[in-house]
């Protein structure tokens, strides 16, 4: 059997979505080493990395997310001979002489059509459309598998949940934290959190907790800007020195960034997973976070759990988890428990029996 796996967004960016990809690429190849599987890559490679020797690779001339995608892609993957096509980023060609199967990260353009820049809108209107296409759709949790079938209409027997895990590389030395608070003159104790600045991560939400926290401890906001940004870091800027704004993080240096914080607070609205909040806790770093969404499902009961958009109680978490090493000891136990429990490989392996499932079919 021929399998592809589209790894074009990869070559193009460092997300979560990117981590996914090229987790896949490296272990599926590795667990079903007698099937024949083709890694379509970028031409333009911003953020190179290494498929597997011996894996077959392809360079497509259609970006990823291009306005002719639709078009174009198609007409590429033609003469490859595909049994199957895997669309780690949504979404597949409409038209193919293959079976397919696409994954679901989550439905944020659904649920926050307000986040969406107009290219963005133009690309994710097409998911609608491909999705009662393929054979089988893989959500990143139970419930965005939830979301899929109430919002998108996806027939629950063609869902599959498979859940990610913790992208993290080498685990940091002593030595490693410590450069990394020198790189960035970091204190010895402070809250981070790390994500894109975006309205959907309900940043404003934790601000104005912050601010209301008497506490010298300061709040590291790491990770891009994002869409609408402007209120966060207008509201970053009013609280001066206690809030620190660390722009885009090398992926070299974010388990050291997590290992030194005291605590990760992750306020998010919605999310169809939530590797930050897991990554951390596989770093022994304590985790409050919004009950909401997928994160209750992933995190179990190894986070603090706040409603996602309540001030005071957002307040009083973040006072608890500074002022009792118990309650952090407690939660930095069961969090390294809790990410345990995922592994890429389990991701590799799940993927591969819905392929199965589909071939066999």
């Amino acid at each position: 059997m021929h399998i592809g796996l589209d790894a074009r967004l990869a070559d193009y960016t460092t997300g979560g979505i990117a981590q996914y990809i090229r987790q896949l690429a490296g272990w599926l190849p590795r667990l079903a080493p007698h099937t024949r599987f083709t890694v379509y890559r970028a031409r333009r490679r911003r953020y190179p990395w290494a498929a597997p020797a011996g894996t077959r690779q392809r360079v497509l001339l259609t970006p990823p997310h291009h306005r002719w995608e639709p078009v174009l892609l198609p007409l590429e993957l033609a003469p490859e001979r595909l049994d199957l096509l895997h669309g780690p980023d949504f979404l597949v060609p409409h038209r193919r002489r293959y079976a397919a199967v696409v994954t679901i990260h989550d439905l944020a353009f659904i649920r926050y059509p307000a986040i969406l820049t107009p290219e963005s809108r133009r690309h994710y209107a097409q998911v609608a459309r491909i999705l009662p296409t393929v054979e089988r759709v893989i959500c990143d949790s139970v419930h965005t598998a939830a979301d899929a079938e109430a919002l998108l209409g996806v027939p629950r027997q063609r869902l599959r949940v498979v859940h990610l895990a913790p992208v993290l590389g080498a685990l940091p030395t002593p030595a490693d934290v410590a450069a990394v608070r020198m790189r960035y003159r970091l204190p010895p104790s402070f809250l981070l959190y790390l994500g894109t600045l975006e309205p959907r991560k309900n940043l404003l939400t934790l601000l104005r907790a912050f601010a209301r926290l008497p506490t010298s401890v300061p709040l590291v906001l790491a990770g891009p800007r994002g869409w609408l940004d402007e209120p966060v870091l207008a509201a970053a800027a009013r609280l001066g020195e206690r809030v620190r704004l660390l722009g885009p993080i090398s992926p070299a240096d974010v388990p050291a960034l997590y290992a030194a914080a005291v605590a990760f607070v992750f306020p998010s609205l919605y999310e169809g997973f939530g590797l930050p909040p897991l990554e951390a806790m596989a770093l022994g770093t304590p985790v409050v976070a919004a009950r909401t969404s997928s994160l209750p499902e992933v995190l179990g009961d190894a986070a603090l759990f706040v409603p996602p958009l309540d001030e005071e109680a957002w307040t009083e978490a973040l006072r608890r988890l500074l002022d009792d090493a118990v309650l952090r000891a407690e939660l930095q136990r069961r969090g390294q428990a809790q990410a345990a429990r995922y592994s890429w490989e389990r991701t590799a392996r799940a993927t591969l029996a819905v392929y199965r499932e589909v071939l066999d079919g």
